[in-house]
């Protein structure tokens, strides 16, 4: 099976569903000529020509508006932005309009729109290019939220998006662009709302989500290797729908639960992750339910700094001792 990268990945996956159907369309700022901020969209314009690969005005609010217009007429848009963190300018054409339109229409109308795009720190680019929304946009019904740890995952996980007939926030990572890993070259789809577990393990469930799931794997090792602690890591992939029931058989076996992710600790995904583990398998727990998160205050620009306020392996196996030792 080849090795791609994560960028090559998604890439892929725009251009098998640019192929297999007229209606998908991909837009944004400098997708086209300049093949993306990311180079994602590198080589597609040449390909799929100017009316389906379209270079947008600098404006989110105007284009991820003529989008979800465009979504409600039968194309299927994949929007990119350059940084999450610009979804805030377009907050009402997202979570006002697409998230609520087939609600409000009776089901009659569909938005079958993608919006896509890094959501992340760690990159020094300061606190107003360093969000991650994913909490937010899963609080709104009738929105899909997507957060991919790997290659294989980012393919797969953005063809389902692509056909999803509702709107879908697919949510990258700057960081994991480079990354590789294997990728089958035949077509596949993973179902959105479906976790994976990506190590097994016996003495503690790690639940995490994006870029914090290699952080855990990381971790799961040192502890492993050093420690004798058996981790299991459950990447839970999309935050919604949410797999609950892969995490709680997870907590099944282990009676420990670490919850890693980037998220402000207030009002994250984690404590509505946490919630929910407690009240569905509140007598399967050997200790409390710790959680890893960035640290809460605006991303911080000084790189040395930033490292530390974001989870690292480090600050993983240091919780997770603690967990293990407090549960003895």
């Amino acid at each position: 099976m080849p090795q791609i990268t994560y960028r090559e990945a998604i890439r892929h996956a725009l251009a098998e569903e640019l192929e297999r159907d007229p209606n998908v369309v991909v837009m944004g700022e400098e997708v086209a000529q300049f093949n993306g901020a990311y180079k994602v969209t590198e080589g597609l314009l040449a390909k799929f020509g100017p009316k389906r690969i379209v270079d947008t005005p600098i404006s989110e609010a105007g284009f991820i508006g003529a989008g979800i217009g465009a979504s409600m007429l039968g194309i299927r848009p994949v929007m990119e932005l350059m940084f999450w963190s610009f979804y805030s300018v377009a907050f009402d054409q997202i979570l006002n309009n697409a998230a609520n339109v087939r609600y409000m229409s009776g089901g009659l109308i569909n938005c079958p729109i993608v919006i896509r795009g890094p959501a992340n720190g760690g990159t020094n680019v300061g606190a107003t290019h360093s969000h991650t929304p994913e909490n937010v946009l899963a609080n709104h019904p009738g929105v899909k939220v997507v957060v991919p740890s790997t290659a294989y995952d980012a393919k797969g996980l953005l063809k389902s998006a692509i056909r999803d007939n509702d709107p879908v926030m697919f949510l990258e990572n700057t960081i994991l662009y480079g990354d590789k890993g294997e990728v089958p070259t035949e077509e596949y789809l993973i179902p959105l709302g479906l976790a994976d577990v990506k190590r097994k393990g016996n003495d503690l469930t790690i639940v995490s989500y994006g870029r914090c799931v290699i952080h855990s794997l990381a971790a799961a090792e040192v502890l492993h290797k050093e420690h004798g602690i058996s981790v299991e890591v459950v990447d839970l992939r999309t935050i919604r729908p949410l797999d609950i029931d892969t995490v709680l058989a997870s907590v099944a076996k282990t009676h420990r639960v670490l919850i890693v992710e980037e998220q402000k600790p207030f009002a994250s995904v984690g404590s509505q992750l946490a919630y929910m583990i407690q009240r569905e398998a509140f007598d399967e727990l050997d200790a409390p339910i710790h959680r890893v998160t960035t640290v809460d205050a605006p991303a911080i620009y000084s790189p040395p700094i930033e490292i530390e306020q974001l989870p690292n392996p480090a600050r993983v196996i240091k919780a997770a001792l603690a967990l293990v030792a407090g549960s003895k």
